[in-house]
């Protein structure tokens, strides 16, 4: 009887002990899907141009992200929506790879460079520097015709700074005065980002109905008048 007694209270406990210290095995799981290796779906650029980074996108979320040079304050990188509209396998100071961007007041892009320790500054003449290993990559992703958002800051154009504007000047700025100028109903022409003869004589006819003296030149009064502002 004592037997018996025992070898219950062994199995009793044997039960217990596996029902509270024990865990089976959990059914066998494949592995996680590897990540692409290569952005999917409709793929653009976002490149902000202040913390110097340009960043994939695959469907509109971020894919991955390099490090970049940018434009000097005197010579800025343009600042809005362009698009690839060339590339080509270029050498010597462009790096290894080159894709034009649709800029139509010069000649600007994304290239790599003979110049690596320059990443991540404020060094180019307007376009974007990357690693050469870093821009093959890109280049395999991207297409002729691909959106590229090139960001500033607050001051969106005028990011880098109020130039004064005359005929010859070009860039982002100019191509948001010739904006401004149009929804005042003074500038016909092109947004171009060109400040050609047609520029001037907007900005001339503008600043008599203004009340301002007529030079053709848009300094600190004229980007008043036009309701342009810097962030403060």
């Amino acid at each position: 009887m004592k037997l018996l007694k025992k070898s219950i209270a062994i199995v009793a406990f044997m039960i217990i002990f596996f029902m509270f210290f024990y865990s089976p095995s959990p059914a066998y799981q494949s592995p996680s899907p590897k990540p692409p290796d290569k952005p999917q779906g409709d793929v653009s650029i976002v490149i902000y141009a202040l913390e110097r980074k340009l960043v994939v996108m695959a469907d509109g979320k971020p894919f991955k992200t390099f490090p970049v040079a940018v434009g000097t304050f005197d010579t800025p990188t343009p600042i809005g929506l362009f698009r690839i509209t060339e590339k080509s396998k270029w050498g010597e100071g462009f790096g290894t790879r080159w894709m034009r961007l649709s800029v139509p007041w010069g000649i600007y892009g994304i290239h790599g460079t003979n110049k690596p320790y320059s990443i991540g500054s404020f060094a180019s003449h307007g376009c974007i520097r990357m690693h050469n290993r870093h821009v093959e990559q890109l280049y395999d992703w991207v297409k002729v015709g691909t959106k590229v958002y090139i960001v500033g800051g607050v001051d969106g154009p005028f990011t880098f700074g109020f130039r004064t504007l005359v005929q010859g000047s070009r860039g982002s700025d100019v191509m948001e005065v010739q904006k401004r100028l149009a929804n005042h109903g003074f500038y016909n022409g092109n947004f171009d980002g060109i400040y050609g003869a047609g520029t001037r004589e907007a900005v001339k006819a503008f600043q008599k109905a203004s009340g301002l003296k007529a030079t053709g030149i848009v300094d600190e009064a004229t980007y008043r008048a036009l309701g342009i502002y810097r962030f403060e």
